[in-house]
């Protein structure tokens, strides 16, 4: 049985800032037992330069130092004869790491498969052992950023190319192509200048040298010395799209009210549509704890009243989109489910001018009953409790009515500190047509830290477990608790007998 190996890792450095390292990076490299770096004949490396912040004391270094760069050989291969044999030999030498069990990271400048070194090793080696590429950040990535200017948008082409490439080919590409970063310069710029101008595109090319680091120079490429341009530097065409300024399009002063579904808790309760509705917002209005529940931000102006000003509240967005202001209105759970959607299209009847939209959240009801299974599977009817804005009259007769009709009940606002009896009033008309023991779920604070939920039987409903913060689902004669806890309601109602 084969002894296990070391894997090896192509890690990606960036363009030259450390910071610019990516966490993987980091922490492969400070785990390696083995660090692998390219370097010319003057024994200095770019890359262990950079990854120096991350390496760490007692590990091994590898030190892959070209025979050639750009001198001429004696080599009988040529140039690209004595390079094979130079990657042959640093493949043996991580190869013996390798097979003794040693994690290897090979750094390379930029990204390890985008004109890096790296990747002749890979070919030689990763076909024998674990091997892993890690990205980085392209030199061609970072003169963009460096320059401020993006290198394609929309449907335009970018053609990478390396200053080494025939003079007339190098112009016909420049010629065909949107953008265009050129790489590998150094000794052959004088000659990626003139294929520019004859393209026609020198007065739009910029010089980008060592970018992100310490040394970095950025100036129009036309106004470069040729014999100060290194081998770590970038031409480049920007987006031509980017480089128009757009022409200034009136905004409307047309402001709109958007009444916003929040769920019963947090973000994640959000539907995408509210959440985009949050985010553009100018004013957001609402009542204090519900608008709590928006993260701030300083660019929005938020206005907060009490639970018991709704018409107020709705006059005031109003007045906010009357003058250009795209308002949200918070509302919780659902804004069209005793809430802030019908304050707000009452009020609108005298703003006919001003768009109102209503965005839909998920509502208490549906909330509580995903907690304990599905109580509200077949028909069911929506009350309040609260008697501020109707009768009690009223509500007991609706009560009784969905009683007798057999229908789940799901009953919001049950209490508040100064209305308590109207529970257990509640509780004694429902058990004029439903068994003491229809199952009733007690769902408080759903999604929230201090959720709470309790399933009891109608003839147990206690009125001192319920507040504001409470609903109630109420089941019908078909409703069912199973012996694991979950309550359901049949879809199929009996036929009468």
């Amino acid at each position: 049985m084969r002894e296990p190996t070391g894997r090896l890792f192509g890690v990606g450095l960036g363009p030259g800032d450390p910071e610019l390292i990516t966490v993987k990076a980091a922490r492969l490299i400070e785990s390696a037992g083995v660090i692998a770096f390219h370097s010319a004949r003057h024994g200095r490396s770019i890359a262990r330069s950079i990854a120096r912040h991350y390496m760490r004391e007692g590990q091994i270094e590898e030190p892959l130092m070209y025979p050639i760069t750009t001198e001429t050989t004696d080599h009988p291969g040529g140039y690209q004869g004595a390079l094979d044999d130079f990657y042959e030999e640093c493949a043996a030498r991580l190869a013996a790491h390798l097979d003794a069990g040693r994690d290897v990271v090979v750094l390379a400048e930029g990204d390890p498969f985008f004109y890096g070194s790296y990747m002749h090793l890979h070919k030689r080696l990763a076909h024998r052992y674990p091997a892993q590429v890690v990205p980085g950040v392209t030199s061609v990535s970072a003169a963009s950023a460096e320059l401020g200017r993006p290198l394609v948008e929309r449907d335009e082409i970018l053609t990478v190319l390396p200053g080494t490439l025939d003079p007339e080919a190098l112009t016909e590409k420049l010629k065909a192509t949107d953008s265009a970063a050129i790489m590998k310069l150094g000794r052959t710029f004088s000659k990626v200048r003139s294929a520019l101008e004859d393209a026609g595109r020198l007065d739009e090319a910029w010089y980008v040298e060592r970018a992100t680091t310490d040394k970095q120079r950025v100036e129009p490429l036309s106004e470069v010395d040729p014999s100060t341009v290194p081998y770590f530097s970038v031409a480049l065409l920007s987006s031509r799209a980017a480089a128009v300024t757009p022409t200034a399009v009136p905004q409307s002063s047309q402001g709109e009210v958007v009444v916003v579904g929040l769920g019963p808790a947090g973000r994640e309760w959000l539907t995408p549509e509210a959440q985009d509705a949050l985010a553009t917002a100018t004013d957001l209005v609402g009542y204090g704890p519900y608008l709590d529940r928006v993260a701030p931000n300083p660019r929005q102006r938020r206005h907060a009243s009490d639970n018991r000003v709704e018409a107020e509240r709705a006059a005031f967005a109003l007045d906010l989109a009357r003058g250009g202001a795209r308002v949200a209105v918070v509302s919780s759970g659902d804004p069209g489910v005793f809430a802030m959607a019908s304050a707000v299209l009452e009020v609108a009847e005298e703003y006919a001018e001003v768009p109102v939209r209503v965005l839909p959240g998920l509502t208490a009801a549906n909330a509580v009953a995903s907690r304990v299974g599905a109580p509200l599977g077949h028909d069911y009817c929506v009350l309040s409790l609260s008697d501020r804005l109707k009768p009690w009259d009223v509500i007991a007769s609706r009560l009784s009515a969905a009683a007798k009709a057999d229908l789940v009940l799901a009953i919001y606002n049950p209490a508040s500190k100064s209305r308590t009896w109207q529970v257990e009033a509640a509780r004694d008309l429902l058990l004029e047509h439903r068994s003491a023991d229809t199952p009733v779920v007690i769902g408080r604070d759903v999604g929230h830290p201090a959720e709470a939920v309790e399933i009891v039987r109608l003839g147990e409903l206690n009125a001192s477990k319920v507040d504001m913060r409470c609903l109630l689902l109420i089941g019908s004669s078909q409703t069912r608790l199973t012996e694991n806890g979950k309550v359901f309601t049949p879809r199929r109602y009996p036929e009468p007998s």
